[in-house]
């Protein structure tokens, strides 16, 4: 059995480019006692991979991927072909980490990921398979998980507007939902026009505006005169700063991702100490640290998506030779929703 994976040959100083990867083909063994072979129909492409495509990748992150070797850590769905494995008969479709590659020998008993990412089957009789890579998978997770931390899943009274950065990517369209299926107010931004008329006319947010335009405090002080009492920061640098500067006393800004620093020197805000003088929580996490939401997300989300309430929009790539090319284009902001790979 053959395997056809992608991986890193140089790592990106600045922009990644598809001359940073290549195609190769590997032997499988065969599937051991306990262990199954799956064949991969999509694979998804995630900002955060950005992170571990440099030599100093994050101390407690994922760890960088290294040259020359398959790149693991990456979710991806599939189709049991053989099996050794009870419970996961051939045939059935599943989740796992081994993603940007053709094939892949999974073992249901290793913790992948914090735990998020074992082997699991798929219910896709009413769902398509890379919904489970979108909203029904870590994005909906990190989403859900990043509300919840900052207690914004149920709307209370002192809780009334939030701020909502990279707003039509993967993670950022479902936090825009979810928040305002939770009741809240949602201030939305993206990097381009049509980006900024899908989160209006579609996503249905309350304001929403091109964060390239104008400097981002008069935006920000159009959209929510009021002021902010929650923030998503996906994006970090002049985004989080702007946000300190507006928000409320007391406010509450969950960290999910600082895409702005991905690819150049990190850009702290230069106004942190609003932090203190407001009373304010900036909280941390990783969408991995929650695993013991994702069956309460999974219902949850899964519910809103059966009723029509809850949209999300796909950038597919088709051929894993396009893998490279997806995530270089999402890095630049020419992918909207989430990236995928149809294998």
């Amino acid at each position: 059995m053959k395997s056809t994976q992608v991986h890193v040959v140089t790592l990106p100083d600045g922009e990644v480019r598809p001359e940073h990867f290549e195609l190769v083909n590997v032997d499988l063994p065969d599937p051991g006692a306990g262990q199954v072979l799956v064949r991969n129909t999509w694979t998804s492409v995630d900002p955060g991979m950005r992170l571990r495509l440099r030599a100093d990748a994050p101390e407690g992150y994922f760890p960088a991927f290294p040259l020359s070797e398959p790149m693991d850590g990456i979710f991806t769905v599939g189709v049991v072909e053989e099996s050794r494995a009870e419970g996961f008969p051939v045939g059935a479709t599943v989740w796992h980490s081994y993603g940007w590659r053709s094939h892949a020998i999974v073992d249901p008993d290793e913790v992948a990921m914090n735990g998020v990412a074992d082997l699991r089957v798929l219910d896709v009789e009413q769902l398509s398979p890379q919904t489970y890579l979108g909203p029904l998978g870590a994005m909906g997770l990190t989403a859900y998980a990043g509300l919840r931390v900052i207690d914004a899943l149920d709307a209370r009274a002192d809780t009334r507007t939030i701020w909502v950065s990279a707003a039509a990517g993967a993670v950022g369209s479902l936090v825009c939902q979810i928040a305002k299926l939770s009741g809240l107010r949602v201030v939305a931004s993206a990097g381009t026009a049509e980006k900024v008329a899908w989160l209006r006319d579609e996503i249905g947010v309350d304001a929403a505006f091109n964060w390239r335009d104008r400097p981002l405090v008069e935006s920000l002080r159009d959209a929510a005169p009021e002021g902010l009492d929650l923030y998503f920061d996906n994006v970090g640098g002049s985004h989080l700063e702007a946000a300190l500067a507006a928000m409320n006393n007391w406010g509450r800004i969950a960290l999910c991702g600082s895409i702005s620093e991905y690819e150049g020197a990190p850009a702290s805000p230069d106004n942190l100490f609003l932090a203190t003088s407001k009373n304010l929580t900036l909280r941390g996490f990783r969408g991995s640290a929650h695993a013991q939401l994702l069956d309460e997300m999974q219902q949850r989300v899964g519910g809103w998506l059966a009723d029509g309430r809850l949209r999300y929009r796909e950038s597919v790539y088709d051929g894993l030779a396009k893998a490279p090319q997806a995530i270089a284009d999402m890095m630049a902001g020419r992918t909207a929703g989430k990236t995928l790979v149809r294998i």
